[in-house]
């Protein structure tokens, strides 16, 4: 079974950022790939400590078992797709979205980069500005793990301050839709493509 597994990185259970995850992961769950959405915002997750254990180790996992981390990578490991959203809080990502970035991509990394082909997708949620540096810091870490990165109409942004505010930005949902086929149809392609 095919997954695609999404990371709401805002401390808002039910807010902007979920709801602009959840129209990505529509288009996906009608393709009849499985899907997940896995709060991490509002959680204390704790920052890489960079003591390089996990590249010692390698037994894919994080030195950290005093949070969910773990269990979070290994359902990435399990994904053919993962997907970050986050809120944008002065410029930036938010800390638990961040501590999961920072220590499943070094990780995946040290145990022979694991999110190799991999698709990864960003959303960010903004009032006004800030949110090209957060999508773009969100998708940091899946350029550099050699993932695939897919396009979509316009830029992965939502707009949005109050609760479900960003329902009313129809250009982002119209993106997200996209973002969603687009991921759904990257899935079913590379199953069907050789591996190299």
């Amino acid at each position: 079974m095919f997954k695609a597994i999404a990371f709401n990185g805002s401390p808002r259970k039910n807010g902007n950022t979920h709801l602009m995850l959840s129209k990505v992961l529509e288009p996906v769950a009608a393709a009849g790939i499985e899907t997940e959405l896995i709060q991490v915002g509002g959680k204390l997750l704790h920052g890489c400590m960079a003591c390089g254990k996990c590249r010692e180790n390698k037994n894919n996992q994080c030195v950290i078992t005093s949070d969910p981390v773990n269990e979070y990578i290994a359902k990435m490991l399990e994904a053919d797709a993962i997907i970050f959203g986050s809120p944008t809080y002065f410029s930036g990502v938010t800390p638990e979205i961040k501590a999961l970035i920072d220590r499943s991509g070094y990780v995946a990394i040290a145990n022979g980069r694991k999110f190799k082909h991999k698709i990864g997708a960003s959303v960010a949620v903004h009032r006004r500005g800030g949110a090209v540096n957060v999508f773009d810091s969100l998708n940091h870490m899946f350029l550099m793990s050699q993932m695939i990165v897919p396009g979509s109409l316009y830029w992965n942004f939502g707009v949005g301050r109050e609760l479900g505010e960003a329902a009313n930005d129809q250009e982002a949902l119209n993106n997200m839709k996209d973002l969603g086929e687009t991921i759904a149809w990257l899935i079913t392609a590379l199953h069907n493509t050789p591996k190299i």
